[in-house]
């Protein structure tokens, strides 16, 4: 443990948060970190507690609690506690391939398990989630983190299709044990969602590109703009790879099923845009325009990267009327993102009820807590709106529009009934509204992967619309020498999930190779 009474002596302190106002007039992270002396403070906190449950990825009431990488996180905090700070990273990566990512993005399902949280011991989580990211980023400043290239080569190749979390993660495990690892990505850079779906102020993208750097030092080799399936052939590289992992992500958005739909302009055009198309298009609207004027040692504006954003993409915010469908993170990135291009006003609808602002008696610790967050984006929006922007249990029955483009939606309230014993979605009679609208983004969750790669190797694809595999923990497909993992394996789920499936994916493949 670090110190015996740390969670006695030091009340848990997170990372800061630039003020919401401030922090819109830009696409920069916005989370300013501890100095080391109250970081290792925090790191005192982290008690021996026996089971160390933040550790332990437990499915309860369907919901994991605790790390999915089962992180040796009571070792890490003593190092980082004690100022071992190479020693706090090499355990670190032992078992999390990259922290510099989750310790941005995650939703630290670790911290929700910890015992110092729980309620006999009466203190808050320890700040596990900041804590991972000062060893990451603490290991990158002192040099701790230079390329380790094997020693020995297997004379194995392995193809590794999609850049995102899961690929990325599967084809570092690879390499280190010495296999020959090429990653196939279609976009012109690595990272998938990391890159293009997570904006750039909750993963600031050089942190990406500092990561594929150190890969390809390592060995890994990368093909961009590689669209497998279409582009490239799946014959070939299965004649020229030992074993394919297909990472490719659960990118099929669930359609929006309202009236008037068929009478608008496909995309841009129409004013109603897929959330994962919309974020892509703006960070790459982020990431071109800040690399353009980092030339000339200048930064960039909002109204540059929007002006960028309608130029490339036809997608015009400033002064519009946003509406957004679907309550989760991605609606939440949509909701940012669009305040940030100067949005005139944000709705944000979901289907669920408001969650509960403290924990219901049938959701006990340890358990995922399902009570009410307030993100960052809805932050924002109270900020410069002066209202949440989440709409609850309502969904959008109707979509108006003129000449092809939208300019209202007509709403109605909804709520589940158990009807002839089946839960069922019914309306709310007489709770019709109608909102301005003149983008409307559709975060409705994903529906499985994109099916022209898996057709293309062979693959069944399951209920989910995702890679079939014999089992969840088996990443084998049922075509010779063919893997899967991340989202395309078990479905839309978190990035530590998709690093973890791609590990787990890698030791299979490694298995397989023998």
């Amino acid at each position: 443990m670090a110190k015996p009474t740390g969670f006695m002596d030091y009340k848990r302190v997170e990372n800061g948060s630039v003020e919401p106002l401030v922090r819109i007039t830009n696409f920069k992270e916005f989370h300013p970190k501890l100095d080391e002396k109250a970081r290792r403070e925090q790191a005192a906190r982290c008690m021996n507690c026996g089971v160390p449950m933040c550790q332990s990825a437990m499915k309860l009431s369907g919901m994991v609690t605790g790390c999915p990488l089962h992180n040796y996180i009571p070792e890490w905090n003593d190092a980082l506690y004690n100022g071992q700070f190479d020693m706090a990273a090499w355990r670190l990566l032992k078992t999390s391939s990259f922290p510099e990512f989750t310790g941005r993005v995650c939703p630290a399902l670790c911290e929700k398990a910890c015992n110092c949280g729980s309620p006999v011991v009466g203190e808050s989580a320890v700040t596990v989630h900041d804590n991972e990211l000062f060893i990451i980023e603490k290991a990158f400043e002192t040099g701790y983190m230079k390329p380790e290239i094997p020693a020995n080569r297997s004379g194995k190749k392995i193809a590794v299709i999609g850049a995102g979390p899961a690929g990325l993660a599967c084809a570092d495990w690879l390499n280190r044990r010495g296999h020959s690892v090429t990653v196939y990505e279609r976009e012109d850079k690595a990272g998938g969602l990391l890159m293009y779906g997570i904006p750039n102020m909750k993963l600031d993208k050089k942190i990406v590109d500092r990561r594929i750097e150190l890969m390809k030092a390592e060995g890994v080799e990368f093909v961009f703009n590689a669209d497998v399936g279409h582009d490239y052939a799946a014959s070939q590289i299965l004649e020229d790879f030992d074993a394919v992992a297909l990472c490719c992500g659960a990118k099929k958005a669930r359609a929006l099923a309202a009236a008037g739909m068929d009478k608008l302009n496909k995309g841009a055009a129409g004013g109603v845009m897929f959330a994962v198309d919309f974020l892509t298009a703006v960070t790459k609207s982020v990431v071109q325009t800040n690399e353009a004027l980092e030339k000339i040692g200048t930064e960039s504006t909002n109204d540059q990267i929007a002006s960028a954003l309608a130029a490339k993409s036809g997608i015009e915010v400033c002064g519009k009327n946003v509406v957004i469908v679907g309550g989760g993170d991605t609606g939440n990135d949509c909701c940012g993102s669009a305040i940030r291009l100067g949005a005139s006003g944000v709705v944000q609808i979901e289907m669920m009820p408001c969650p509960p602002v403290e924990r219901a008696a049938n959701n006990p610790w340890p358990e995922w807590p399902k009570v009410l967050k307030v993100d960052y984006g809805a932050e924002e929006s109270i900020a410069k709106f002066g209202h949440d922007p989440r709409v609850y249990e309502t969904t959008v029955k109707e979509v108006i529009s003129e000449n092809g483009h939208i300019t209202a939606v007509k709403t109605i309230e909804v709520e589940f009934k158990m009807i002839d014993g089946k839960r069922q979605l019914v309306e709310r009679a007489g709770t019709e509204k109608t909102l301005p609208c003149d983008l409307l983004l559709v975060a409705a969750g994903f529906v499985g992967c994109e099916e022209y790669t898996a057709n293309a190797f062979g693959v069944e694809l399951g209920p989910r619309g995702t890679v079939a595999s014999p089992a969840p923990e088996n990443y084998a497909t049922g075509t010779a020498k063919i893997f899967t993992a991340g989202d395309m394996h078990r479905g839309q789920s978190l990035v530590v999930w998709a690093i973890s499936e791609g590990r787990e994916c890698a030791k299979q493949i490694d298995e397989y190779l023998k």
